[in-house]
């Protein structure tokens, strides 16, 4: 009997999801079903328990409904308090499991599509909103040596201080003359807007990655770097692993990536 999934956000149609997890089913010979979910915006637990009564095993949440999954989860991953949002839910029952894999798609996307350890490595952390919130914690397992910078200072550091145990450090950007970074990893949503990021010239070490969430456009952040010497990747490689850590957690098998992430860069 096919297993069913879905993805739940508003809008929805523009979403790879359903792509991704075909191609990851195909590849593991994995007997699921998986699609998009458009939940009107104050309906999502209502969406969420229609689902669950249906037979689905779990599903994907995306803009706007991660916090509100996050609070309709009866049990919840490490990554998904330290993100204060989920974007993986499982059904078990009368449990539901909230986990984020947001972060360690991004740390995976780094260390495996790119072959940048992070072990040790400076980075910077643009942004103090959601997308920075999932993370700051699988960055700090990683072993990265962290930083975060937002445009108000004090959300950047009000971030920083939820990681006591660590050494990361909150900036406003005009604090971050003369420091350099490894890799600078943008968080912000200015690339929906086409907005200047104010980062000073020299931010980028020798060698450094600009790695921008955005994917499917040319943002004036990765123009920037690229202008400053820095290698440049999109976000496009951590969409397709957050989906694959995703997959793993629901179906306990581990999808290739290379070739998903080859196919939708080279649809054919």
């Amino acid at each position: 009997m096919t297993d069913r999934y879905a993805v739940i956000g508003n809008p929805i149609s523009h979403s790879k999801s359903p792509l991704i997890h075909s191609l990851f089913a195909k590849q593991t010979e994995q007997d699921i079903s998986y699609e998009a979910i458009e939940a009107l915006l104050d309906g999502f637990a209502a969406t969420i328990e229609r689902l669950r009564s249906e037979g689905y095993k779990g599903c994907n949440v995306t803009v706007p409904f991660k916090f509100e999954a996050f609070n309709c989860a009866t049990e919840l991953s490490e990554r998904a308090k330290a993100a204060q949002a989920v974007n993986t839910l499982s059904f078990e029952g009368e449990k539901i499991l909230g986990d984020n894999t947001d972060g360690a798609g991004l740390v995976r996307d780094i260390a495996e599509n790119l072959d940048i350890i992070l072990q040790g490595k400076r980075v910077l952390l643009m942004g103090a909103g959601g997308a920075a919130y999932g993370v700051v914690l699988p960055l700090l397992m990683a072993g990265a040596a962290l930083a975060i910078v937002n445009r108000t200072a004090s959300k950047a550091i009000s971030l920083a201080e939820k990681f006591p145990a660590s050494d990361i450090r909150g900036y406003g950007y005009d604090e971050l003359a003369g420091l350099q970074f490894d890799v600078v990893i943008n968080a912000t949503s200015a690339g929906l807007t086409d907005s200047e990021v104010p980062l000073p010239k020299g931010i980028f070490a020798p060698n450094a990655l600009a790695y921008d969430m955005m994917y499917g456009r040319e943002t004036p952040f990765m123009a920037f770097a690229r202008q400053q010497g820095a290698e440049v990747a999109d976000g496009l490689g951590m969409l397709v692993e957050q989906a694959a850590e995703a997959f793993y957690i629901w179906r306990g098998v581990r999808p290739d990536t290379k070739p998903v992430i080859a196919a939708l860069r080279n649809p054919q």
